[in-house]
């Protein structure tokens, strides 16, 4: 069997032979095969919750079980046919509520799916990248810094491999990874020579074949049975089930006042207990936290078709409140479609068409007409030459497109080479890599040793200009290596702010001959000395259009009161030039660089940092002294991020948002949010969502609490003046479900006010119970609980029953139409419009009908105890309950004149 196999102890043949694969990975068909073999490569979850399971958690709380015994108990007093209407109208409500959690279960399932990872993969001698569970063993991964190892593996090459395995072994130190063969007996925390599923690259590249999937993995021997999203309680549902418990308190309270009152007045104990605990299930708002699960998830839904992927559902309350985002620049505000437009050699400034990956293009002396053969120019292929092996992205046709698997900037190089004809399979076959410095955002450059000769290496590197201008002694010019001046490097220094200021990408190519031992394995630290006394080749100049839809999105951003921040690596000018061009900036605007934050003091940055637009040339470490800043000055800071170092941003900012194309695994991990498109569209989106979420949360929440405080009034001023019950146990029951019921659910997909993003972020310690909104249900519960008692005494007189049809018509009607100045606190009902929420028109209408069926239909009568009500009593009542839309528009329309407060 492949697990019980002691992989570490074996050289790299013996490991290759076995698994019955090769360097060049394994064929399609084969991969396929093994897949059926071994299975998806996937950890066993913890049983889902069966839809069973959800329907019986309906009838968990302690009032329903109480109701249902009481009522059990009353059937055989005889009350057989109120013991099956109040039977059936609970089961309804669970059934209802059934639903809408089987449904939010259901969204949370397809948003675990959706942040499903990804693995490198070598097939056919072509890398890949397909979905981690679709990983077989023989497979051959490749790993970089950042990427989250998808199967145990037994290392091939490593190129100064630096592996977190703290989740595994508990070791907090990144192990440094070999690929020679280790003792048989070494423990695990010794097979430097294998990687392990669940643990995570810090630094360097390797490749590594595998040896192990899903449950026959280290992680999956130990780890048992994992449940990979667990069901979280955000902020906001921890208050409102304190609101909850708040409001169930004082119905208890008014119950027990109404029912000793009852008592007293001659009603029977088993009559009282089950009215009094019928207004308790009706009115306690228990299911509020469930009710903003179930907004949330079909939000988080929403928001996941505009390629916003929620990983914490608390982070969609907190998307509303954000005030700052801080936005890198490549692939989020621009395409990410690196071209290269210029080259600069020594000897001549060139210029280079084409457009896109497609290698078709030709060169030309910059300012002038006339084409060039690039091999005129030896300078410029051995810069080709370097930028092609010092690369670790590839160029490749598919269905008639050319594409780039892996770094588009490196993409944009190799397809610069190839329009000159060179090819990097042909260079890379001649030029044989034998070790590899990856880039790093403190270094800003990267390394690459190649033998080019039997005993003759040649480290290419490429990297920052700043950096490679200053780590250079010489450059080459026509041919010859020539003194490196200071004069000079000014000179070529200010091409580069040239370049930048048109807003292209610069990066410079270098090279140097090396002495290298093959055999020896060096540190990161060793390797300084090769990065010194380099040989400059020239500059590689890229355009990066920005996106067409960042410069609406920005302005978005100004309306909303969100102040936009772009934080990049590349140069100052590049980036103040891409900014105008999305209009991020206007005079006057301040911009930070990198060298610049280094020379400044904490306390100096949170004087500047609400000024500052721009920070160029700026590290992941950068990075977290601003987020951090921002915070100190009380800011909600959103931040986005790719890399691996980018992680402690992302974790401490408010908002942590990586990418969902370039973003590494452990920045997805440390995130709140994955944009899918890496577009930055996506995150004001993302935002514009937030904020309706939680609006369509408040509009629950006034909907519901103005209507249950409403019913308790009815009952408090009922007991109080000493009239008979206005309503019995099942009809506040019916009333219940048909109003708490459809028409609330149907606010949940309530459209979101026009202006959503043209109002200031909320401030996160605000209660959701604004002024306006306490207004709102207050005035909507008082204005009910007198309306709702005056109209059972007005018709009281034609005897009880009457009264009590009259209470419930006006009762379910008043709820109905509640619902409308509920949709916003701002706009009123008119200007929303009636009709622009369908889904809560069908709702009003299909309550609407089950109430006059009961009132009408002669079965329904006897069932819930009421009489057919005259049809002109019946539009009296219902002009009547219209009040609720007047008053509550009307003192909205007065507090936005400012004439109430």
């Amino acid at each position: 069997m492949l697990n019980d196999m002691a992989w570490h102890c074996l050289e790299i043949k013996e490991v290759m032979r076995k698994l019955g694969s090769s360097r060049s990975g394994l064929s399609e068909n084969e991969a396929r095969e093994r897949l059926k073999r071994y299975g998806l490569n996937k950890l066993k979850e913890l049983r889902k919750i069966s839809p069973m399971k959800i329907f019986l958690e309906q009838f968990k709380s302690f009032l329903v079980v109480i109701l249902i015994i009481a009522t059990v108990i009353s059937s055989f007093l005889g009350e057989i046919i109120d013991t099956v209407v109040i039977l059936a109208i609970v089961f309804a409500s669970a059934l209802l509520g059934f639903i809408q959690e089987f449904k939010a279960e259901k969204a949370l399932e397809k948003l675990k799916e959706m942040v499903s990872p990804t693995a490198k993969v070598v097939r056919g001698g072509k890398l890949e990248v397909i979905p981690a569970e679709e990983v077989v063993p023989g497979d051959v991964i490749v790993l970089e810094a950042g990427d989250k190892v998808p199967a145990d593996g037994r290392l091939i090459f490593s190129w100064n491999l630096q592996v977190d395995e703290a989740s595994l072994t508990g070791e907090s130190v990144p192990v440094e990874k070999i690929t020679s063969k280790v003792p048989e007996n070494a423990s695990l925390t010794e097979r430097r020579n294998m990687v392990y599923m669940g643990t995570c690259v810090t630094y360097g590249r390797g490749e590594a074949v595998v040896t192990g999937t899903g449950m026959k993995t280290e992680f999956g021997k130990n780890s048992g049975m994992l449940q990979e999203i667990e069901k979280e309680t955000t902020p906001l549902q921890k208050k409102l089930d304190k609101v909850g418990k708040n409001i169930g308190l004082l119905c208890l309270i008014v119950c027990g006042v109404v029912a000793s009152l009852g008592l007293v007045r001659g009603g029977s104990v088993l009559g009282m207990l089950l009215w009094g605990i019928s207004l308790a299930v009706a009115a306690v708002p228990e299911a509020l936290p469930a009710v903003v699960t179930i907004t949330l998830a079909v939000g988080v839904q929403r928001m996941a078709r505009r390629n916003a992927v929620i990983r914490r559902l608390s982070s969609v309350e907190t998307l509303g409140s954000s005030t700052v985002i801080c936005t890198d620049k490549t692939g989020t505000l621009t395409k990410n479609e690196m071209t290269v437009k210029e080259i600069y050699l020594p000897e001549a400034w060139l210029e280079v068409r084409g457009t896109g990956y497609e290698p078709r293009g030709t060169f030309k002396v910059k300012g002038e007409k006339k084409e060039i053969n690039p091999s005129s120019y030896p300078d410029l292929i051995l810069l080709l030459k370097a930028a092609v092996l010092c690369n670790n992205s590839y160029l490749e046709e598919k269905n008639g497109k050319w594409i780039i698997r892996g770094d588009p900037t490196e993409g944009a190089l190799l397809t610069a080479a190839a329009k000159a004809k060179l090819s990097k399979n042909e260079l890379e076959s001649r030029y044989p890599r034998v070790f590899e410095l990856p880039f790093d955002s403190m270094r800003k450059m990267m390394t690459t040793i190649h033998e080019v000769a039997p005993g003759k290496f040649v480290a290419y590197v490429k990297g920052a200009p700043e950096v490679i201008v200053k780590a250079s002694s010489y450059y080459r010019c026509k041919q010859k290596n020539k003194l490196f001046t200071e004069e000079m490097k000014r000179e070529v220094l200010e091409i580069n702010r040239e370049m930048a200021k048109n807003g292209l990408r610069v990066l410079a190519i270098a090279y140097r001959e090396v002495l290298w031992e093959k055999e020896k394995i060096f540190k990161k630290e060793e390797m300084g000395e090769i990065e010194e006394n380099l040989i400059f080749l020239g500059l590689t100049a890229m355009m990066d259009p920005p996106r067409e839809e960042v410069k609406e999105a920005v302005e978005k951003c100004r309306k909303a009161g969100i102040k936009v921040v772009m934080i990049t690596g590349d140069h100052e000018l590049t980036a103040v030039s891409v900014a105008k061009q999305i209009g991020l900036i206007q005079s006057p605007y301040l911009s930070l660089t990198g060298e610049k934050l280094d020379s400044m003091s904490d306390r100096e940055l949170e004087e500047l940092v609400e000024k500052v637009s721009i920070y160029a040339r700026v590290s992941p470490q950068h990075k977290m002294r601003i987020v951090k800043a921002l915070k100190k000055k009380k800011h909600v800071v959103a931040v986005t991020g790719d890399g691996v170092n980018d992680a402690p941003a992302l974790k401490t900012a408010d908002i942590g948002v990586s990418m969902g194309i370039t973003g590494t695994d452990v920045a997805k991990e440390a995130s709140d949010m994955i944009i899918s498109d890496d577009n930055f569209a996506s995150i004001v989106a993302a935002i514009e969502e937030g904020r309706g979420i939680y609006d369509n949360i408040k509009k629950y929440l006034m909907y519901l609490l103005a209507c249950n405080i409403g019913e308790i009034l009815i009952m408090l001023f009922g007991g109080l003046i000493g009239v008979p019950l206005p309503l019995l146990a099942m009809q506040i029951l019916m009333i219940n479900l048909t109003t708490d019921g459809l028409p609330a659910i149907a606010l949940s997909v309530d459209p979101y006010d026009r202006d959503v993003m043209e109002r200031p972020p909320r401030n996160p310690e605000e209660s959701i119970f604004t002024p306006r909104m306490k207004a709102i249900i207050g005035l909507g519960a008082i204005l009910m609980g007198v309306l709702g008692i005056g109209t059972f005494l007005c018709f009281l007189q034609r005897g009880v029953l009457y009264a009590r049809s009259t209470l419930f018509w006006f009762v379910t009607l008043y709820e109905m139409f509640k619902v409308f100045p509920c949709r916003s606190e701002r706009h009123t009902s008119i200007e929303l419009g009636f009709r622009s929420n369908r889904p809560l028109i069908a709702a009003i209408i299909s309550s609407l009908s089950l109430t006059l069926l009961i009132l009408f239909v002669s079965v329904l009568q006897q069932a819930f105890k009421v009489t057919a009500v005259n049809p002109l009593d019946l539009l009296l009542l219902s002009l009547l309950a219209t009040l609720g839309i007047i008053v509550i528009d009307t003192g909205k329309e007065l507090a936005n004149r400012g004439i109430l407060k």
